[in-house]
């Protein structure tokens, strides 16, 4: 897959992915940095989006079933692989781990704070994150009712 064929394709599930998500044309202008107008013309298939567009799209609903489903994998794997001609998969390592303190951990669920971000995430048994918001409430929400789940089904 090309640049070209992989915008046609960004182009042609803009809308369907801003309705997966459940956000108006206002708000997923202003989530991606477009004009409302700019979105309009590429939901009616007038304008391609950019690459920057394409880009930002794929790193922000990259949980979007219809981006995984329309590339088969995450979309980042994709854009990564056109940008660079390759995919490099990182193996997390506990380098990382020195920029996040453990808040909780509960039922293989661990609750972390970064230290330089004040961001949190809440990760599985094998340490990859599962969520992270801004606020701390969320997170320890999030944490609370998927370790609860988890103790209940054991």
């Amino acid at each position: 897959m090309d640049r070209q064929s992989f915008t046609d394709l960004i182009q042609a599930k803009f809308k369907m992915v801003r309705i997966e998500a459940g956000y108006t044309q206002d708000t997923m202008a202003q989530t991606i940095g477009l004009s409302k107008k700019t979105l309009v013309q590429i939901e009616k298939e007038r304008v391609l989006p950019n690459w920057t567009t394409c880009v930002s799209i794929c790193a922000l609903f990259r949980d979007s079933e219809v981006l995984n489903s329309t590339f088969g994998c995450d979309p980042l794997e994709i854009v990564q692989t056109i940008s660079r001609n390759q995919a490099a998969y990182p193996k997390y390592s506990t380098v990382s781990d020195i920029y996040w303190e453990t808040l909780s951990s509960k039922g293989g669920y661990i609750l972390q704070a970064n230290k330089v971000s004040e961001l949190y995430r809440v990760l599985d048994a094998d340490k990859q994150p599962l969520y992270g918001t801004a606020k701390q409430r969320e997170a320890e929400t999030y944490f609370q009712r998927h370790a609860k789940d988890d103790l209940i089904r054991a």
